[in-house]
C-alpha cells in the first residue's frame, strides 16, 4: 500500500530522532499553542500518535480530533496514547480515501506532503483546503531545502531518505515538493514560521 509506514511503525520515532534528534518533535510541539480551545482538529498522517499526548498537555478536554492515518499499526499505537478527555475519532485510511462533509477549525499535516508525487500533493492540498473553515489554521511542518545555505547536505539527506523508503517500498515520491506556493495561490496568511535543524525543517502556521 502506497505511503504506508506499517513496515517501520514500531521503529519510526526512534529512526526519526536518531537522524534529526528532537527537531521534528519540537517543530510540531511549538505550533500547538496556536490551537484555539474547544476547536475541531483534523490530523493527517499523525504517525505513532505522540502528538495527541502533547496536544492534551495544552488542552486536556474540549477538542474534537479526527485522526486520519493510513497505517493500521500506527493507528493501534495512537489509540494507546493518553489524550485525556479530548474526543478522538481514528480513521485508518489514506487521506485520498477520506470523505467527509465536515469542516475543521485546524488542520495539522506533519511531514505529510514529502510522501507525495506532485500530482497527488496538489490533489490532497486542494481537498484539505476545502475542509478548512474560513479563518481556520493550517499547521504545516515539513522538510525544506529552499534556503541556499547548506542546500547540498539537505539535498543529500533527502536523497538518502527517499532511497531508503523506496528500497522498503513505502513512499511514492522521489523528490520534495515545495508546498508554500500553493498556500500563496490560495491567499493564506502566514501567521508564524520557524526553522529547525539548520533550516532543514520548516514549521508554518497558515490562516485561511
Amino acid at each position: 500500500m502506497i505511503n504506508n509506514y506499517d513496515k517501520i511503525a514500531n521503529h519510526y520515532d526512534f529512526l526519526s530522532r536518531l537522524i534529526f534528534f528532537k527537531s521534528q518533535v519540537k517543530a510540531q510541539i511549538d505550533q500547538l499553542q496556536s490551537i484555539p480551545e474547544n476547536s475541531s482538529l483534523l490530523i493527517v498522517g499523525g504517525g505513532t500518535g505522540w502528538i495527541l499526548e502533547e496536544i492534551a498537555k495544552v488542552y486536556s478536554s474540549g477538542l474534537r480530533i479526527t485522526y486520519v492515518e493510513i497505517s493500521e499499526k500506527m493507528i493501534k499505537l495512537s489509540k494507546a496514547r493518553n489524550f485525556k478527555n479530548n474526543k478522538v475519532d481514528f480513521i485508518p485510511l489514506g487521506i485520498e480515501d477520506f470523505k467527509t462533509e465536515q469542516t475543521f477549525d485546524v488542520i495539522l499535516t506533519p511531514f505529510l506532503f514529502d510522501n507525495f508525487s506532485r500530482h497527488r500533493a496538489e490533489a490532497v492540498f486542494n481537498d484539505l483546503h476545502q475542509h478548512l473553515k474560513v479563518n481556520g489554521l493550517w499547521l504545516f511542518v515539513d522538510f525544506s531545502i529552499s534556503a541556499n545555505k547548506g542546500k547540498w547536505w539537505k539535498a543529500m539527506i533527502l536523497k538518502s531518505m527517499y532511497l531508503f523508503f523506496k528500497l522498503i517500498g513505502i513512499v511514492e515520491a522521489n523528490q520534495l515538493i515545495d508546498m508554500h506556493p500553493y498556500f500563496t495561490q490560495k491567499k493564506y496568511k502566514t501567521m508564524e514560521r520557524q526553522l529547525y535543524y539548520k533550516g532543514f525543517i520548516s514549521a508554518t502556521v497558515y490562516q485561511k
